[in-house]
């Protein structure tokens, strides 16, 4: 039964162009070919990855913050009461009206102090800003790192300038080192993002990020099976451009510092639009779309890889979406805020938080792309 699943699973047809095989994909002189079980290493690698995280976060994110002078808001801790604790744990974090008063009841607490409880302890789970900070600093050296190598491997390739060259003698091509490490490093990162994204800051586009997250480890790794590895790096290298901008936008704003985020942030909303809803679908899309038609009946993998590279493009366009709408707020002279974040509650506060509408991926899009809020002390 099981081999049954792993031939069906390993059939060419939905690998491979018809009259190929796996057969036509074997090393011989001297030309290496990507293969499944290169990508085995991926998984110790993202386990690396968390512990220099690990350590970059102590040695280096948290001495820069205190170089940036990125300051915490001093929270007020909502005082031990073990009726309004087990209700926050067990039923939920925003008690209803009704509830407010069942519980005014039963702690001997006025409805106001009620209030004021979960306004402290929510704030008390929100994260740090120093974690915050911590966490931007370490994407933004890895995105900033991914894209400067990223470009050293495509720059001087003839598809980075003709993308009918990413078909050039499909799929009989053979890879080099530098396609390989750049490959297995940026699939790592994405297992780390992954595997961290339990512990690391939530937001209001946390399912949007998993989503992000499972369709780019999916996308990456299908096309080293199916050696889509030219417009594989041309799609990694585009998504990089654009990323170490948005998480270097978050540092400063962290930091307090106002005008050199908002020039990040604006020069990221343009490379972003330009290289996720321009160069992407035109170009890229075009590219792995039509021209692969010309070449070769569609099969399955032709239309896995452009579906996976639709989820993507969607999530872009949601992302677009509330960057534009920053954007505006930009123009008009409104305050800025991060649209994925909720904002932390002041003893003014009243009944349910505040918050300021859907979030943003991306990202890490995750590799999520949010919009950066002016004022940190209190809001993300």
């Amino acid at each position: 039964m099981l081999q049954t699943l792993y031939d069906y699973f390993w059939w060419e047809r939905l690998w491979l162009p018809v009259n190929l095989t796996w057969a036509d994909l074997e090393d011989r002189d001297g030309r290496i070919y990507a293969k499944a079980s290169d990508l085995y290493i991926t998984l110790p690698l993202a386990l690396l990855f968390l512990i220099v995280r690990y350590f970059f976060e102590i040695y280096v994110a948290t001495p820069l913050a205190a170089l940036l002078n990125v300051k915490e808001k001093t929270r007020l801790r909502a005082s031990p009461n073990p009726t309004l604790e087990n209700f926050y744990c067990t039923r939920g974090k925003h008690p209803k009206q009704a509830e407010v008063e069942l519980l005014s009841r039963q702690s001997g607490l006025s409805s106001r102090q009620v209030e004021r409880w979960f306004r402290r302890r929510r704030n008390q789970d929100r994260p740090s800003l120093l974690k915050k900070f911590r966490e931007a600093s370490w994407r933004f050296t890895f995105y900033l790192i991914a894209f400067i190598a990223g470009m050293a491997v495509i720059v001087d390739k003839p598809w980075f300038y003709d993308m009918k060259e990413v078909w050039k003698g499909y799929p009989i091509q053979s890879i080099i080192p530098s396609q390989y490490w750049y490959y297995m490093i940026e699939l790592s990162f994405y297992w780390s993002l992954l595997f961290s994204i339990a512990s690391d800051v939530k937001r209001k586009d946390f399912k949007e990020q998993v989503i992000h997250h499972v369709a780019t480890i999916i996308l990456i790794s299908f096309s080293w099976f199916a050696n889509y590895i030219r417009a594989g790096t041309l799609i990694m290298a585009l998504h990089d451009s654009s990323d170490y901008l948005l998480e270097s936008a978050k540092m400063f704003n962290y930091a307090g510092w106002k005008n050199t985020c908002n020039n990040i942030f604006i020069v990221f909303a343009i490379v972003f639009i330009i290289t996720r809803l321009v160069i992407l679908p035109f170009w890229i899309l075009h590219c792995t779309v039509v021209y692969p038609l010309q070449l070769y009946p569609a099969f399955f993998g032709y239309y896995f890889f452009n579906s996976m590279m639709g989820v993507l493009q969607v999530l872009h366009i949601f992302w677009a979406y509330l960057i534009l709408r920053m954007a505006h707020k930009f123009v008009t002279g409104k305050l800025v805020e991060d649209e994925r974040s909720d904002r932390e509650e002041t003893e003014s506060s009243e009944g349910e938080e505040a918050i300021t509408g859907g979030g943003m991926k991306s990202h890490h899009l995750a590799n999520g792309h949010p919009i950066l809020n002016n004022n940190h002390r209190k809001n993300d």
